[in-house]
């Protein structure tokens, strides 16, 4: 007999290695999103139940970028509007996909909210402060700072420290200021660690 939530789980990640192979700079991208996710939940002493799914939150944020045209998720020139548009979707999409199952709908309601801003003008919706879900403002931050730190096909990487002056720069407005100082603690301890070696 089939292990319910083992399969649920297997399928979840072979669609992530799915979107890997459609939009080959998200590789790694979920994973590190998850982890910095799990990292902030720890920080604030979330139950371990909440962790772990903050964690597989973090890992499926992108699920709806399946739908996305490959012309538009590799497309190195700036994006159109209609491009935009189209980009705009993928949370509603992958909560779509993901609010098929009834274990999932916390995981739906975090992904579709996650591109929403604490000031407001965000999407899908355009929530501001804390009519956006708890799992979205986490994952907001760490997917900008991941975002940021990594290389894609319109621009480099930028500098670890460049991209925490930007997270900082934008508390209250694009990000939760509670979770953006904590989720930069974490970074700058990390750092720390990291030069100490």
């Amino acid at each position: 007999m089939v292990n319910q939530g083992k399969f649920q789980k297997e399928l979840l990640l072979a669609m992530i290695k799915v979107l890997e192979f459609i939009d080959p700079y998200t590789k790694g991208h979920s994973e590190n999103v998850a982890s910095y996710c799990a990292r902030i939940g720890e920080a604030l002493r979330w139950p371990k139940e909440y962790i772990t799914r903050i964690y597989w939150a973090g890992l499926v944020h992108d699920i709806g970028k399946i739908l996305v045209p490959m012309s538009v998720l590799r497309k190195e020139a700036p994006l159109t509007e209609e491009e935009f548009e189209t980009i705009k979707q993928h949370p509603v999409w992958g909560a779509e996909v993901l609010k098929t199952s009834e274990e999932l709908e916390d995981l739906a309601k975090a992904v579709l909210y996650h591109h929403e801003r604490w000031g407001g003008g965000g999407y899908p919706k355009g929530l501001f402060g804390e009519e956006i879900p708890l799992f979205s403002r986490v994952i907001a931050v760490a997917d900008a700072y991941d975002s940021m730190t990594s290389n894609r096909p319109y621009r480099e990487a930028l500098p670890e420290w460049e991209a925490m002056r930007e997270i900082e720069r934008n508390l209250a407005t694009q990000f939760d200021p509670d979770i953006g100082r904590r989720f930069l603690q974490v970074i700058a301890r990390d750092r720390k660690t990291k030069n100490n070696l």
